[in-house]
């Protein structure tokens, strides 16, 4: 028997832009439905699963390290690296605006406020390498959230539990929308099926066995969706033409449950769906050795010190280093035909400048462990979580010399494509120029500049040195995938997180956030990110669309 619900607000999806968005509603007194498609084991959605970082301008953290930042120089990098060149960005470029606002003001005493802390140590991620105008962050902008994905997801979760405690919030988890309702031009609520039960742990991939019906009305509606990244077939069908063919092999940085399944349904009550070829995936993805997900592929942060190859052999242009240009990067590799490339390093490069992404993967970070960050992030050998890959990750190669690293190189899947001669001499004549102050090679001029800044030379940044020194090593070859991670296009909004028709104007009673919105605007990123700028799009967005519910009410 079909089951039917009333509220004053729905908000589909429970990642963390549903769970402000809710919470925001809930504060004001509005009764609040939340439907998920997973069991609520997956609570937070890929929020909780991520490393927590957020973007700050001229924060505390910053200023301690020495570092001078300003909104002017933010709003440079954000529109230099975004390269709006769309009629469709008119919504974007002010997210952008209102965005940087935010992230320079009340962003962080609003999260303070919410018992949230950060990481002393800031983070400089997409360092670029181009002119001032280019792409890239000109300083460090990258804050670890103390707690991680986990310590950013609580105090909403909480939040949203306590109203739900008191009546004000209904929790429908296993409800997957497949409609939504739009009576005389007005979304008014959404039906679907309800999912078989599913007591999988978080992250699981979960089935999609229909048992019930369900309907929902409601005053607004909220899209919290998500993006496409689980769902390599849409990844694939929106892959760009200026980023080469798609990937035929790909790992996967998300839940099965990313799966761009509310899409459709939003396109079918007039929202408009923009910039659906702007994406955002990694080129430093390893295979994980103990999956959670189907092709669970992890992320890794790279420090900038390792030399990159691609599948042949041959190093990767100026300024394609480790933690430069994302993008760039990616768009460089689909070019040599190969769907993967590599780094090679040292034990030395390994212990100083190797995270891998996720709150999983950082324990001392997560569990706010200050004894086993201080041993982690300070002390001898690798962090647990790398050495486990250096152990049993399929994508890791460890030997004594360099004949023997490209002989293992050569033994994993795909290695047969490596000239060994070109690799020999790539990484023979990088360590001739390490011998003295003065060098032609940009990547070690570059190292050098990063240890004047004090976050780099504590926890970043090996200090420059011979990949083949024994007294570094052993050597070390890691095969590098493309990991699918995030959409940056999305339903288009106006400020209000109100969705937009074909026309332009607000579509009554439905509101977008989230990835699902490109985290606002239908792409506030443009092309390209900053980083730390995800969970925060979710954040502000979240927040936007359920103060603007309440306001107009």
């Amino acid at each position: 028997m079909s089951a039917t619900h009333r509220a004053d607000v729905l908000v589909i999806g429970w990642g963390l832009s549903g769970l402000v968005a809710a919470s925001e509603a809930a504060a004001a007194g509005k009764r609040v439905v939340i439907v998920d498609q997973e069991p609520r084991s997956n609570l937070g959605g890929q929020a909780w699963w991520s490393f927590g970082g957020l973007f700050f301008i001229d924060s505390p953290e910053q200023r301690r390290l020495g570092v001078h930042d300003s909104f002017e120089l933010a709003r440079q990098d954000w529109f230099g690296t975004a390269g709006f060149d769309r009629d469709e960005d008119v919504w974007a470029r002010r997210w952008a605006d209102a965005y940087l606002q935010f992230a320079a003001g009340e962003k962080r005493a609003w999260l303070r406020e919410k018992g949230v802390g950060f990481f002393p140590v800031v983070g400089w991620a997409e360092r670029g390498g181009y002119t001032a105008l280019g792409p890239g962050n000109s300083v460090p902008r990258f804050h670890i959230t103390w707690g991680t994905g986990p310590g950013i997801v609580a105090p909403f979760a909480a939040a949203v539990a306590d109203a739900e405690s008191r009546g004000l919030i209904t929790v429908l988890p296993r409800h997957r929308v497949t409609a939504l309702t739009v009576t005389d031009g007005r979304v008014v609520g959404a039906s679907g099926e309800v999912l078989a039960p599913s007591g999988a742990a978080r992250g699981v991939a979960t089935g999609r066995e229909g048992v019930d019906d369900f309907t929902v009305t409601a005053d607004a509606v909220v899209v919290a969706g998500g993006g496409i990244g689980g769902n390599h077939e849409l990844v694939r069908r929106n892959w760009p033409e200026r980023l080469g063919t798609p990937p035929a092999s790909m790992i996967t940085g998300v839940p099965a449950y990313v799966d761009g399944s509310m899409q459709q349904p939003s396109a079918d009550a007039g929202a408009r769906l923009v910039n659906g070829d702007r994406m955002w995936h990694y080129v430093e993805g390893i295979q994980n050795w103990d999956p959670i997900w189907p092709s669970h592929g992890i992320r890794i942060l790279p420090g900038p010190s390792s030399i990159w190859l691609d599948a042949t052999g041959r190093r990767l242009p100026v300024p394609l280093f480790p933690g430069f240009d994302t993008l760039g990067t990616l768009e460089h590799l689909r070019q040599t035909g190969h769907d993967h490339s590599w780094f090679v390093l040292s034990q030395k490069i390994v212990e100083k400048e190797f995270t891998l992404s996720g709150s999983e993967q950082n324990p001392d970070l997560t569990g706010r462990d200050i004894p086993e960050l201080l041993r982690a992030r300070l002390g001898k050998g690798a962090a647990a979580p790398v050495q486990a890959f250096l152990d049993h990750g399929a994508d890791f190669v460890v030997r004594d010399t360099l004949p023997e690293l490209i002989d293992g190189m050569r033994a994993l899947p795909g290695g047969d494509a490596l000239d060994p001669h070109r690799v020999h001499d790539e990484v023979v004549a990088r360590d001739r120029e390490i011998d003295n102050e003065f060098t032609k090679d940009a990547q070690i001029g570059m190292l050098r500049q990063a240890r004047s800044f004090r976050g780099d030379r504590l926890i970043r940044t090996a200090a420059p040195h011979r990949i083949l020194d024994p007294s570094s090593g052993p050597l070390i070859a890691v095969k590098l995938h493309i990991v699918t991670r995030k959409s940056l296009g999305g339903i288009q909004t106006d400020l209000s997180s109100r969705a937009l028709g074909e026309d332009g104007e607000p579509i009554p009673g439905l509101y977008a956030v989230g990835e699902a919105a490109g985290f606002g605007g239908g792409g506030v990123h443009g092309y390209r990110a900053l980083e730390g700028t995800f969970l925060g799009g979710c954040l502000f967005s979240g927040r936007n669309a359920g103060r603007a519910i309440v306001a107009a009410s």
